[in-house]
């Protein structure tokens, strides 16, 4: 290993030469506090940045065992320390000093939700930080002064306070660590006390736009539970707590425009994820199986059986192996929910601003006018409490235009003026005042949810020459090869980095399961528990630092969306 006065001398050596000459840093340096790894250069100053990493003994950090023995606070702490670094550098690193990225340095660091990732690992070796640096050059030749002070001042600064627990403020870094645990607490008691979702007391729902995801800070009205509703948590941090608890079945969300409906719902939707303290939403707790459901115009679906919720379609088109190209909205609607069923879904979240009206309800006078033998969809209403029944598959829905849903709900939750009330007694009263005349054109069964197995000629990440191109344009949109992967209706995505990693993801799945599982859910529980266990080095030959951990729905949800998808 060669020491930082090999890396100084080098920097001295190429001041002013080409920018390839930075080549030459690549490689391990002895620090003395920490080893810094330089893994790649970037080939310009445009170019993605340089990608480092920090490695030091654990011995070394002073960091307490106490904050990491767990998987969940390993998470989160891991996720203070990449919080720790963007803190950091902000205060401590010069900028932009040159062409393109010179001068930057930066962490992969999230928002309001705690995400494993790539970042930053701690296991028994020691500690590992990611990070990229863009080294300083005026055009194409290299600023080595200003990358001597990169690499001496700036990086040994921001290594020293990122790296030592002496410069941590125990309390908050306990407190970070500990609302995650808590969480996590929360999380493991829904299930035996009947529910699916908890929505503390006190809590602020509403965020600043639908651009930033930070809590709303002024007229903020905090969520008060329904006493009707209320449920204690017992948590390994705060003790007892208080809050709203949403049971397992049918459960509705009605009330006037703008009342915080959708607000509601957005939460619990956020809900499977940690989040910081500070959010708002640190204790509103949902089942980590919860899926978003709503239409999706124009995708393509590849033999899904749909034909719980739409069968007898013109020119007798199959049903039980649904293919299109240009899904409608009632169409799309019903793949979308086999598909998170097929995946293992106990939970459905429906918000009606975002559904095929068609696919939701039938009221009396349209069933009265076109008669079921003409109308191949089957309504929700009439399939929602069957979905419970037989599969134990909950749902919440946000309803404020049909009251005919009054018939199969367990719980109605009005929000009046962002409070919610428990109104399920009024609400059944009102059912049997006004009793609906409509034909239940469910069935006696939901129907059966039919496992698939993609075929190995749906993976092609080659592009060109390039035997693997796989990247994430967004947050919403992965390039696989040649093909777009349009996620944008997958809206429990809460980073690029996890889009980044779904692309991985699919290839992992293609190269060592597709062919070895008998269906797509075993294959992708086997790339989870694979991820899981070993970590996110497994599906790159090289090391990174944008990676974050997604869930088995959107990584299958990314891959029922792809175009090239071919079902057995």
């Amino acid at each position: 290993m060669a020491t930082r006065d090999d890396l100084k001398n080098i920097l001295n050596r190429i001041d002013g030469k080409g920018y390839k000459a930075y080549k030459d840093i690549e490689g391990s340096f002895d620090f003395g506090l920490f080893t810094l790894y330089i893994d790649h250069v970037q080939g310009d100053p445009f170019a993605a940045s340089s990608r480092l990493r920090f490695h030091i003994p654990l011995s070394r950090t002073g960091f307490p065992a106490s904050l990491f023995e767990r998987r969940i606070k390993r998470i989160a702490f891991q996720d203070f320390i990449v919080r720790r670094f963007e803190t950091v550098q902000r205060k401590l690193v010069k900028g932009y000093r040159g062409t393109g990225k010179s001068g930057l340095i930066s962490i992969d660091s999230g928002k309001q939700e705690i995400l494993e990732r790539s970042a930053v690992s701690i296991d028994a070796q020691g500690v590992e930080v990611r990070f990229t640096v863009g080294l300083p050059a005026e055009g194409r030749r290299i600023l080595g002064k200003e990358a001597i002070r990169v690499f001496f001042q700036e990086i040994p600064q921001i290594g020293e306070q990122c790296l030592l627990y002496q410069y941590y403020d125990p309390s908050e870094v306990r407190m970070h660590v500990e609302v995650a645990e808590d969480q996590e607490t929360i999380q493991r008691q829904l299930e035996e006390k009947g529910l699916v979702a908890f929505v503390h007391d006190m809590s602020i729902l509403p965020r600043r736009s639908g651009v930033d995801d930070r809590p709303l800070t002024h007229n903020v009205v905090p969520f008060y539970y329904p006493s009707e509703l209320g449920v204690e948590m017992s948590v390994p941090n705060r003790g007892r707590i208080k809050g709203m608890g949403i049971p397992k079945g049918v459960t509705l969300i009605v009330g006037g425009g703008f009342h915080g409906k959708t607000t509601l719902l957005n939460a619990i939707e956020r809900g499977i994820y940690p989040h910081i303290p500070g959010d708002g939403r640190e204790y509103v707790v949902t089942l980590p199986s919860a899926v978003k459901i709503r239409a999706e115009d124009g995708r393509s679906i590849e033999k899904v059986d749909i034909s719980p919720f739409i069968n007898h379609l013109p020119q007798q088109k199959d049903t039980v192996r649904f293919s299109t190209e240009n899904a409608s909205g009632s169409t799309s609607q019903a793949a979308n929910i086999i598909e998170a069923l097929e995946m293992g879904a106990k939970l459905l979240l429906i918000d009606e601003d975002t559904s095929a009206t068609n696919f939701m309800v039938r009221d009396e006078r349209m069933q009265e006018l076109v008669t079921k033998d003409k109308e191949p969809i089957t309504p929700f209403v009439d399939k929602v409490k069957k979905l419970y029944s037989d599969l134990g598959v909950s749902t919440i829905l946000v309803m404020g235009g049909s009251g005919d849903y009054f018939d199969v709900a367990d719980t109605v939750i009005m929000m009046d003026n962002y409070q919610p009330l428990c109104v399920t007694h009024r609400a059944k009263e009102i059912a049997l005042k006004h009793t609906s005349r409509r034909i239940d054109e469910g069935g006696a069964s939901f129907g059966k949810v039919t496992p698939r197995q993609p075929l190995s000629q749906s993976f092609d990440a080659s592009r060109g020459r390039r035997e693997m191109k796989i990247d994430a344009k967004s947050m919403r949109t992965i390039l696989y090869g040649s093909t777009a992967i349009d996620l944008s209706c997958l809206e429990q995505l809460v980073d690029p980095s996890q889009t980044r990693s779904i692309g991985l993801l699919i290839h992992y799945y293609r190269e060592h399961y597709l062919d070895k599982t008998e269906n797509l859910r075993r294959g992708l529980e086997k790339v989870m528990e694979d991820i899981y266990e070993r970590g996110f080095d497994i599906l790159i030959p090289y090391k990174v630092g944008n990676l974050a951990m997604p869930r088995i729905y959107e990584l299958a949800g990314a891959i029922n969306r792809m175009r090239t998808l071919k079902i057995k």
